[in-house]
């Protein structure tokens, strides 16, 4: 075995590496895990969840702040007629006495009867448990990690086979969750902070232990907190194994114990009679999925057992017997969807995948927690690679040995398994998805040059985007909402009159430099104002979504002029969906595209780097991936060639 660090397709590089405090730009991730081991020892004040009960609520915005932003994201999306039309539709919606003022006060009333906030158990419902469609590519998301300390196993081991490199990076990632676990669980895992304002940490308490349950007619999430499992899940060649990692006396025990359990769940992989590949049905339709667990259960007391085995685990592995690609483009897809959707269970809020030449990454069930919260975890677990024994270790004390869990099928359960994998393979080449590493800059030169990181990069986005469509788009980014109890997200409608104005500016000839420098300016100040109104919890679309949801019967929907306006569902089909994951230094990631005409983009800025993913559906005639990861790149490059001239 030897290193082997390959580089990515695409790669650019070119600027000279310059330093703004942004907080939309590059986090040190690790700064907020304590060193490995450590769970025991006294803790920092604050401790973990100790600020919860301060935090404020978050706000319902009036209505007139809302229909104001709302319209001003309407302009560069509509014509002027069309506008007009909406303009009439959002005044009569929010007129005194009408049904927009109704809403608001219902809404107000359920602000005033939910425990942590007005908007979570509508987000979790809405934008997660009612989906049908398969969690696979549509939900969950993945990330990929950088490669371990000695590189990848060389030459790269053939198809079929597991390799003790690749059980060492298992375990020592294992091993290092469980760090995190027990600096959860006994509230020594450092709060984060905004500057000098805590942020909520309730989605830490809802990684580990729990599993997304199909069901009718909507799924349900299951969250444990503290996370006192003493078993994780392992899957290999289709078939899962419960795998104890903590010792019966509450005990970590030593990494090298872990790596022997990890063998001999590859070893019963070989001998042992194979299982149905039931994890398939994780990857299909939800109501399917529903109906085959709820048979399952049905079943056999042994069925059930399994079932809660895999639901309870701390969190699954995933041993695949072929090696990644060193091409990225192609060892992205291994996390993505696995190619076939096989040997994974999607359900569960972590399954980390590790291949058999050592590459590794994780794909992440989205319901629980945004994938900031896990990045965490693994931005401190792959810097501190390999893990080291904890402090708390007990070198005598056994571990019970894994089981192999079994399945109890019938032949409707067999159909649906079968139907699950060729709904699976349908998804998985319906996608297309591509890598760019762009080098030529990242947030230092930004930095120095005074600029956003992040609205840069949205502004090259949008850039990139006008060229290759010759239009602007309706546009999402996410924003933080963790300055408020239990709060998530909020959207950034990152297309602008401002933003509008740079695009169509850009590229025109009659244009010069220092207009189009004043043009992105005021484009990129445009952002920034939207990004600290939705992080102050003064965004658009959530609240357009609690007061939606307050409609009581059809009679209301009709007359709900705001909603039924058919700007409100154009402007919310976001062809270009995105999500910022920065630093990037030790992971990248990515998700499917949101609609059938449009891109998923994430992007993680570095300091010298930008690392993108851009997903996309096949069926549609109008995105195209690889062209569109070309104008990116021309687009980072022309606008940093163009700060460069000031």
């Amino acid at each position: 075995m030897d290193e082997h660090r390959p580089s990515t397709v695409w790669s650019v590089s070119l600027c000279p590496r310059r330093d703004v405090d942004d907080p939309c730009a590059y986090r040190d991730h690790s700064r907020h895990a304590r060193p490995y081991g450590t769970a025991a020892e006294a803790p920092a004040a604050p401790r973990t969840f100790e600020l919860q009960s301060k935090l404020p609520r978050l706000p319902i915005p009036s209505l007139e702040e809302t229909s104001q932003r709302y319209l001003r994201s309407l302009v560069p999306l509509l014509t002027p007629e069309e506008y007009r039309r909406s303009e009439a539709a959002v005044q009569e919606f929010i007129k005194p006495h009408g049904l927009g003022e109704e809403l608001q006060h219902r809404l107000q009333q359920l602000e005033q009867t939910s425990p942590h906030s007005w908007l979570e158990d509508i987000w979790l419902n809405k934008a997660y448990l009612e989906w049908r469609e398969p969690s696979m590519i549509n939900v969950n998301w993945w990330a990929q990690f950088t490669d371990g300390p000695s590189g990848l196993f060389h030459p790269a081991p053939p198809r079929g086979e597991f390799t003790a490199f690749q059980i060492r990076r298992a375990a020592s990632f294992t091993s290092g969750l469980l760090d995190i676990n027990d600096q959860l669980n006994n509230q020594t895992y450092t709060v984060e902070m905004a500057r000098d304002r805590p942020m909520c940490m309730h989605q830490y308490q809802c990684q580990f232990g729990g599993a997304r349950i199909a069901e009718h007619p909507a799924d349900r999430i299951t969250t444990v907190y503290p996370a006192l499992a003493r078993h994780i899940v392992v899957l290999v060649r289709d078939q899962v194994f419960k795998v104890p990692v903590i010792a019966e006396n509450g005990k970590r025990v030593p990494v090298q114990l872990l790596e022997k359990q990890l063998a001999a769940v590859v070893k019963m992989a070989r001998e042992d009679d194979a299982q149905p590949p039931v994890g398939l049905l994780t990857a299909g339709h939800r109501d399917r999925w529903a109906d085959a667990r709820a048979r399952l259960s049905s079943l056999s007391d042994s069925n059930r057992r399994t079932l809660d085995a895999i639901d309870t685990a701390l969190f699954a592995i995933c041993l695949d017997d072929r090696p990644a690609s060193l091409n990225y483009d192609e060892a992205h897809k291994e996390l993505f969807h696995g190619g076939n959707a096989r040997n994974r269970w999607f359900d569960k809020p972590m399954q980390i995948i590790i291949a058999n030449n050592g590459r590794g990454g994780v794909n992440g069930e989205h319901t629980p927690a945004d994938a900031v919260t896990p990045g965490m975890f693994f931005e401190a677990i792959l810097k501190a690679e390999p893990s080291r024994d904890p402090a708390n270790v007990d070198t005598t004390a056994p571990l019970a040995s894994p089981e192999h869990l079994t399945w109890t099928v019938d032949s409707s359960v067999r159909d649906a398994i079968g139907e699950a994998e060729k709904e699976a393979a349908k998804l998985i080449g319906g996608i297309d998805s591509v890598i760019l590493h762009y080098q030529e800059y990242g947030y230092e030169y930004l930095k120095q040059a005074r600029t956003s990181p992040d609205a840069l990069v949205q502004m090259a986005l949008q850039l990139a985007f006008y060229r290759q469509h010759g239009r602007p788009c309706p546009t999402y980014e996410s924003a933080s909402t963790r300055l408020f109890l239990h709060g998530r997200t909020e959207t950034v409608r990152s297309c602008s009159v401002d933003s509008l104005a740079f695009t169509r500016g850009f590229d025109d000839p009659s244009v010069v430099a220092q207009e189009k420098r004043a043009l992105l300016k005021r484009a990129l100040d445009a952002h920034v104002a939207y990004m600290k109104a939705a992080s102050s919890g003064k965004g658009v679309d959530r609240h357009l979504l609690g007061l939606r949801c307050q409609i009581r019967d059809a009679d209301e929907q009709a007359h709900a002029t705001l909603f039924t306006d058919p700007a409100y569902v154009a402007s919310m089909s976001f062809e270009l969906s995105t999500s910022n994951m920065s630093p990037g230094d030790y992971f990248w990631g990515g998700f499917g595209a949101v609609v059938k005409h449009g891109y998923g983009i994430n992007y993680a800025i570095g300091r010298r780097h930008v690392k993108f993913s851009m997903s996309a559906w096949n069926e549609s005639d109008a995105t195209d991936v690889q062209a569109m990861r070309g104008q990116i790149s021309r687009a980072m490059t022309d606008i940093g060639q163009l700060l460069q001239q000031q």
